[in-house]
Formats: structure tokens, C-alpha cells, sequence
């Protein structure tokens, strides 16, 4: 069974639609927050590992973490969103392996280090949006939110905003 699963013409435009309808995505490097959020949510600022971070295995620590609780909200036979703005963009199946591309990294990254990089149930029903110019990841649903809790990651320590 395949991971990534490219999304066709019609499935991409289907999901931007969705993301300027449900969360009134509003692409900015300069406006922010650049959607809107349905509570819970919590919104944390990870600034200092995108300007000059000393501690790298927070980023792997991140990645880790962030899949297996992708992993614990969907049942074995579900896809999610992994979303790379104006980019290819993909269904995956957190309960199976995740392939790396040849520098080691996903296809969709989990840090967003350049780019919009969104992780969403395919209802809406939770997301987890990164967001490279506020220099924040905000985590959105009751079930995605108590997985972070339970598995923190290094870089979930300061808070930018909650709901």
C-alpha cells in the first residue's frame, strides 16, 4: 500500500476550496493568524527553531511525534490531508511507514521551514497547520490536541494563543 497518494486536479482544488471555506485560509507572510481555527485549538509559537536552534533533535522529536499522533487519530484504513501550499499535495495513512525522499524528509514536512505545510482529517475534524511566516503550528480538535499533550514534543513549550 502506497503512503503518499498524489491528489488529483480535482481533489486539490477541492481541499483549497475547503480550506478558504472552513478555515478561512488567508495566505500572508505579513497578516496573521492566516486562518481561523474551530475551538479547541492552540496555536504554538516555535520562532527560535526557525531562527537559530541549537538543538536539532527537536526537529526529529517533532516529526516522531507528530506521526504517531496522526496515527492515533485515524483508524488503520484512513487518510489524511498532507498539504504543501501552491505544491503537490497528498492523501496518507498514518499507520503505515512513512517513505523519506533522498536528504531524509518527508514529503510533506511537519516543520514548516519555508512553506505552508497542513495535516488534516479528511472531514475537518481536526488539523494540524504550520505556518512558516508567524513562525507557528497550530493544532486544532479535542483528540489531536490530548495527543499532544500526552506526547509532547521538545517545541510545544510556548504559547501564542488557545480556544
Amino acid at each position: 500500500m502506497e503512503i503518499w497518494l498524489e491528489l488529483s486536479e480535482a481533489e486539490y482544488e477541492k481541499v483549497w476550496n475547503k480550506m478558504c471555506e472552513v478555515l478561512n485560509f488567508k495566505p500572508s507572510t505579513s497578516n496573521f493568524p492566516s486562518f481561523e481555527v474551530p475551538t479547541p485549538f492552540i496555536t504554538y509559537d516555535i520562532s527560535i527553531y526557525l531562527e537559530d536552534s541549537h538543538d536539532l533533535g527537536a526537529y526529529d522529536d517533532l516529526e516522531e511525534k507528530a506521526l504517531l499522533v496522526f496515527k492515533e487519530n485515524t483508524s488503520r484504513d484512513d487518510y489524511l490531508y498532507a498539504l504543501d501550499w501552491q505544491h503537490e499535495c497528498y492523501w496518507i495513512n498514518p499507520s503505515l511507514e512513512f517513505e523519506k525522499d533522498e536528504f531524509d524528509e518527508l514529503k510533506v514536512p511537519v516543520f514548516p521551514n519555508g512553506d505552508y505545510y497542513f495535516f488534516i482529517h479528511k472531514d475537518f475534524e481536526w488539523g494540524y497547520l504550520g505556518h512558516p511566516w508567524e513562525k507557528t503550528i497550530t493544532i486544532f480538535g479535542e483528540g489531536l490536541i490530548t495527543g499532544f499533550e500526552k506526547h509532547q514534543p521538545k517545541m510545544f513549550q510556548k504559547v501564542l494563543r488557545q480556544g
